[in-house]
């Protein structure tokens, strides 16, 4: 029997994990962004997924936290970053980040999607394990995706003429009880 389950920001959650890059790099913040507005559809067979979509209003991501710095994050520099990523991820041409799965296979701990992720307006490849993790009240699904900025044609946010950036490579989380 078939079924679409869907997914949001109000039963999942979905977050961009930065890291620091550069000389400087103990100075700055490691940010964790959060998206508000994003919408997943998992198509279900026999209660194993055939196929996943993915699709986050850019515009939506929020700063939610940080660490490291030599100060906590305030709310201006939060605002700053926010504008900054979203600076960085033109999200007025490309208001949309999309993910498609082209197979699921099932592994011991849950399951291999391969597919592919659209990011200011470049597509590329994206493999990911969608795995159960122990969770309250039920066991959840998380993937940890990481994802190169330059793949997209995305330059690294920077300070500093350089000593100073996000580093390339941040991590996409993901959890949702399935």
């Amino acid at each position: 029997m078939n079924e679409t389950r869907t997914y949001d920001q109000d039963s999942a959650t979905l977050r961009v994990r930065t890291g620091v890059a550069g000389r400087s790099a103990r100075l700055g913040h490691r940010l964790i962004l959060e998206a508000k507005a994003w919408r997943a559809e998992a198509v279900v067979e026999d209660g194993v997924p055939t196929a996943l979509t993915v699709v986050v209003e850019a515009a939506s991501l929020d700063v939610v936290a940080s660490d490291g710095g030599l100060t906590s994050l305030s709310a201006p520099e939060r605002a700053v970053a926010r504008t900054n990523a979203h600076k960085s991820l033109k999200v007025k041409a490309f208001p949309e980040i999309e993910y498609r799965s082209t197979s699921i296979e099932q592994t011991a701990n849950g399951f291999h999607v391969q597919g592919g992720v659209t990011l200011c307006g470049q597509t590329r490849p994206c493999g990911f394990a969608l795995d159960y993790e122990d969770a309250v009240p039920a066991p959840a699904l998380v993937a940890v995706v990481p994802v190169r900025q330059t793949d997209f044609g995305i330059k690294p946010f920077s300070l500093m003429m350089g000593t100073l950036s996000v580093a390339d490579e941040v991590t996409v989380e993901a959890r949702a009880i399935p």
